[in-house]
């Protein structure tokens, strides 16, 4: 624990030991029942899911009954489940909190996920039995603030995206008593742990509400306009004719291309973040929670990342001394994405952890389908991608790594019996085709049922054009570069100083001039930096550093 002393200074804690018998929770997303079902099936430990109104996504799929057959369904698979209220309430809201409460206690979830403290105080009040989760829209990246909510009675913190790993060290080691959760994978906003108005003004629609339009994930026009007014129309006749730059005033000479092709032009759109690379650290610090972002994907997203960092936690409880991260990471790369990154693992982010030319995902294999049930020794298989002749179905049995791969001739229709060489994609039963189980030769029936149960995705491997298949071996060299797997020179964007008045700040590493200002990344995270770090803490507030 920290204590104060006298002086107000602050008492050093004790290094965090990891408990022996300590087991981080694999926590999933669920926006609706069957991509709840999907993860619990390929091995969360917990799910978590909220209603439209109340929860920061409006997009779920989920009913009061759906919540209640989930929590159901959790539950009788040793599975936790945790609502979300991490909205920022207005005064209309208000009126629904008895209800919400009323909800709580009828559904009976394992915690609620909020983010807003007059409704953290409301439930403390009137429903103290249930456990309260700080969601990481209260931006907490510090161990006094994660100590705060602890004494208002916070089981767990949702850790902000922006927090490095040395910092959650820290945190971790300051606050033994309280669950911590960090983020591993899944989408990166561009403003602060999702608290945006650029939805508002673009379109309206609410950020901080739920209802975010992801407009830094839109493509921008670019439009030049002459002195006299007149507006210049690029077009493909004429748009080789032109560059165009931004110039930042104290980078003055250093232009920043703005890329546009037939997409648009991408200036705010991040990379995925992906940690599975780092996912060792985490487990031997002792994280209680990691978790996966994105209840708006698919099942079949829900499927193959609950499935690798399943069998990566496992891997790693197992074995550590020998753990590695690649055969995980190949699942991973699997999956439809926008390239990934380390996010603020490392403290700084880099230039190649940002997307400036496309929002376009781009992976090698799409979804194929899915298991919709047994019938008797046929599968039911429903496609969700168009099948032919030839094509390949990768199964991805929850019981095991390794897929189990079969190549399909002909397609017979589930209902009519019909057989064709194609299947087409849909999600009833109309299009759902009959796999007989002894097409699976190396395998007994009871077996493959074993392996291959009822909600089983599949995939099937994506044709790609030149232009994606270069997008997809970038995003990979790209991960392999922030890894430090392969060399790369620091492209990150350099300060040349402020030519319009003549004065030029000292240089230190790239834009870093050394003084120690508060939230400069290159000062507080990087190595050169560390001997003027432990001097800066001998000076008065507001005393910076002296540069040569």
């Amino acid at each position: 624990m920290v204590a104060m002393k006298e002086n107000n200074t602050v008492t050093p804690a004790t290094p965090y030991i990891r408990p022996p018998d300590h087991r981080a929770e694999l926590l999933m997303p669920a926006g609706s029942l069957v991509k709840l079902k999907t993860a619990v099936l390929y091995g969360a430990d917990a799910v978590y899911a909220g209603t439209p109104d109340l929860s920061l996504r409006t997009q779920s799929d989920f009913s009061l009954e759906d919540l209640l057959e989930g929590v159901r369904f959790a539950h009788e698979h040793g599975v936790r489940i945790y609502l979300t209220l991490n909205l920022f309430t207005h005064n209309r809201d208000i009126e629904k909190l008895p209800e919400f409460v009323k909800t709580v206690r009828r559904v009976k979830p394992d915690g609620v996920i909020v983010s807003d403290q007059g409704v953290f105080h409301y439930l403390r009040e009137h429903a103290p039995e249930i456990d309260l989760h700080v969601s990481t829209q209260a931006n907490a990246c510090s161990w006094l603030t994660v100590e705060s909510w602890k004494k208002q009675g916070a089981k767990l913190c949702v850790l902000a995206r922006e927090v490095s790993f040395a910092e959650l060290t820290e945190i971790r080691s300051h606050c033994p008593d309280i669950k911590l959760e960090a983020f591993v994978h899944g989408a990166m906003c561009m403003t602060y742990s999702g608290r945006c108005l650029l939805s508002n003004y673009l379109a309206e629609r609410g950020a901080n509400q739920g209802n975010c339009a992801q407009s830094c994930r839109w493509s921008y026009k670019v439009l030049a306009r002459k002195k006299n007014g007149d507006e210049v129309e690029i077009t493909p006749d004429n748009k080789d004719d032109f560059d165009f730059y931004l110039e930042e005033e104290y980078r003055q000479g250093e232009l920043m291309k703005i890329e546009e092709d037939d997409r648009g032009s991408y200036i705010l759109n991040a990379k995925d973040l992906c940690l599975m690379g780092k996912l060792d650290d985490y487990l031997a610090l002792g994280i209680d929670s990691l978790k996966i972002e994105g209840r708006n994907k698919s099942e079949y997203y829900a499927a193959v990342t609950a499935h690798a960092y399943r069998q990566a936690i496992d891997g790693w409880y197992e074995n550590p001394e020998t753990w590695s991260a690649e055969p995980y990471l190949r699942e991973i790369y699997t999956l439809q994405n926008r390239g990934y990154s380390l996010g603020f693992h490392e403290g700084r982010i880099t230039n190649i952890a940002h997307n400036y030319d496309r929002s376009a995902t781009v992976g090698g294999w799409l979804f194929a389908g899915s298991i919709s049930r047994w019938d008797g020794d046929d599968i039911i298989f429903t496609p969700r991608n168009g099948l032919k002749a030839g094509s390949v179905i990768e199964f991805l049995s929850p019981k095991q790594l390794e897929p189990i791969r079969l190549r399909m001739y002909e397609f017979t229709n589930a209902a009519s019996g019909v057989v064709s060489e194609s299947a087409n994609p849909g999600t009833g039963e109309k299009n759902a085709i009959r796999i007989n189980a002894n097409v699976f030769h190396n395998e007994d029936l009871d077996r493959i049922k074993e392996l291959l149960p009822a909600l089983t995705v599949g995939r099937t491997e994506a044709i790609l054009n030149q232009d994606q298949q270069d997008l997809l071996q970038g995003n990979l060299i790209a991960m392999d570069v922030e890894r430090g797997l392969r060399e790369s020179g620091d492209a990150r964007p350099t300060l040349k100083g402020r030519a319009h008045t003549g004065k030029t700040p000292a240089q230190g590493l790239d834009s870093c001039c050394g003084l120690g200002c508060n939230g400069c990344s290159m000062f507080w995270h990087d190595e050169k930096y560390a001997k003027a770090r432990e001097t800066l803490k001998s000076k008065k507030i507001g005393e910076k550093l002296k540069v040569s």
